[in-house]
């Protein structure tokens, strides 16, 4: 049997490339196994047989190979509770480990370790607890996300629909995040292989100035276009065909973000859609995967946070204030039970004349404890971030929204929801909520205000880094860990 195993070999040499040839060898170390414990021998008898017997033990050497690494992987993210070692101060065994993993199987051991994180118990001075959900995961995961997450951007697209943001307006989120992003040296690469994500660098709001026929009604040419474009990224790099997008993501501000992905299906379900159209109720927003994007006005770009700040709570004497055109289904019925009928409740369609001369929109805003931020055409509102910037309670009536940032912000600790069906009762539930109360919330939002900030120069924990982390986070909780 030796001999004419032997021949066997001599004969494969010069029939099999070098990769059979591994296979082989392993083969022969089975049956010698076998053999030596008096199991039966297999005869190779035939080139099917032979073919079928390297695939069989190609699998089991492949299949220990990964309980191997599934084990390694445990092992090395396994971490005593009373020692749970800082991101930062990694163990160098972890530090090469992690250098040696593809990009998913990275994502798969911070995974495992965010899932684990010890409860944080230290004063974190950046960071304020009672504004997150889980104020440990959270710190974990960020740490993470600033020492590895590489982002790859597509240097495809024509301006002005690709890579030229705008930085003013009520859509200027998408316009600052696309600006900021490609300037980082952190968290791009030029190297995709190495890429966690891959950011479609588009504008929502070019699109609809470039694209949108005026008073057509249709926005199918838009649809057909990113189609196109997504279509064309995967003809000519393999990394959108190899997840089907899931690794992808969009920065998206126009209330039309949503509608202009549906000419694609994986566009639509699978690439992560940071939107301020956060609407749960239509099937494009995926409350558990998508990301509700902060709407922010910029009046000025070269300071975009010029008016931060307002009054101390014994200087607003308004107890609620909003004022806007008078369109979508929620405005019509506000100002209709409180439009300018009651003098705390300072509830207008467009701010009179009258009454701008003596208090302007944004003195309004500071002086009043409470901004109402209701829904306009889609269910998003500048003034929830307004409110914010202000130091003003937002008061938010849009049901089926997810408020911005939701994943990780605790919106019922600095902010009031109020259901639309509510809105005749709006007075006696804000009469209703104690002093004490009032104070907590107001306070709270002064100490959410770093959070939605940009800032020219990006800083930890700003708004730039609360989106991407959003964005990462989604990435990350939706690995599969094998």
């Amino acid at each position: 049997m030796a001999k004419l195993l032997r021949k066997m070999v001599v004969l494969l040499m010069f029939r099999l490339d070098w990769r059979k040839l591994i296979s082989i060898f392993v083969i022969l170390t089975v049956l010698q196994t076998n053999n030596e414990k008096g199991s039966p021998m297999i005869l190779l008898n035939s080139s099917h047989q032979l073919n079928q017997s390297i695939l069989s033990s190609k699998k089991k050497w492949e299949e220990s190979q990964q309980r191997r690494r599934r084990n390694n992987l445990t092992s090395t993210n396994t971490f005593a509770p009373s020692s749970h070692p800082s991101v930062k101060n990694l163990p160098s065994r972890v530090e090469r480990y992690l250098r040696s993993l593809a990009p998913d199987e990275a994502l798969a051991f911070i995974k495992r370790d965010i899932d684990n994180a010890p409860l944080d118990s230290t004063d974190d001075p950046e960071l304020y607890a009672p504004l997150f959900r889980n104020i440990s995961t959270f710190k974990r995961s960020y740490e993470w996300m600033e020492r590895i997450l590489k982002v790859y951007i597509y240097g495809e697209g024509e301006r002005p629909i690709f890579h030229q943001p705008e930085l003013r307006g009520i859509y200027a989120s998408e316009g600052w995040f696309m600006k900021l992003m490609e300037e980082n040296r952190q968290f791009v690469t030029k190297d995709p292989k190495k890429a966690h994500l891959f950011y479609l660098p588009y504008s929502a709001r070019q699109l609809q100035k470039a694209l949108y026929v005026r008073n057509s009604h249709n926005m199918k040419p838009l649809s057909i276009f990113l189609r196109n474009y997504v279509n064309m990224l995967a003809a000519k790099y393999p990394f959108w065909n190899r997840t089907h997008g899931s690794d992808h993501f969009l920065v998206a501000c126009h209330d039309w973000g949503p509608y202009t992905l549906t000419e694609h299906e994986e566009l639509t379900k699978n690439t992560i859609k940071a939107l301020c159209n956060a609407d749960v109720s239509q099937w494009i927003f995926n409350g558990g995967k998508d990301v509700s994007l902060p709407e922010t006005y910029i009046r000025n770009s070269r300071n975009p946070i010029k008016y931060l700040g307002g009054r101390k709570v014994s200087q607003r004497p308004i107890l609620a204030f909003f004022a806007g055109y008078n369109h979508g289904r929620v405005r019509p019925v506000l100002v209709k039970y409180w439009g300018d009928k009651d003098e705390d409740m300072r509830i207008y369609g467009p701010l009179p004349s009258r009454v701008s001369k003596v208090i302007s929109y944004r003195g309004h805003m500071k002086s009043s404890k409470y901004c109402i931020c209701p829904m306009g055409f889609e269910v998003n509102s500048p003034r929830i971030i307004e409110a914010i910037y202000y130091e003003c309670v937002p008061v938010i009536i849009a049901d089926n929204f997810v408020p911005p940032l939701n994943d990780v912000l605790n919106w019922s600790a600095f902010s009031v929801i109020v259901a639309e069906k509510d809105i005749p009762n709006l007075k006696k539930i804000l009469l209703a909520i104690p002093l004490r109360r009032y104070i907590v919330l107001q306070t709270n939002v002064k100490k959410l205000q770093k959070h939605f900030i940009w800032n020219v120069k990006p800083t930890r924990y700003d708004m730039f880094h609360m989106i991407l982390h959003s964005i990462w986070s989604s990435r990350v909780n939706h690995i599969q860990i094998l």
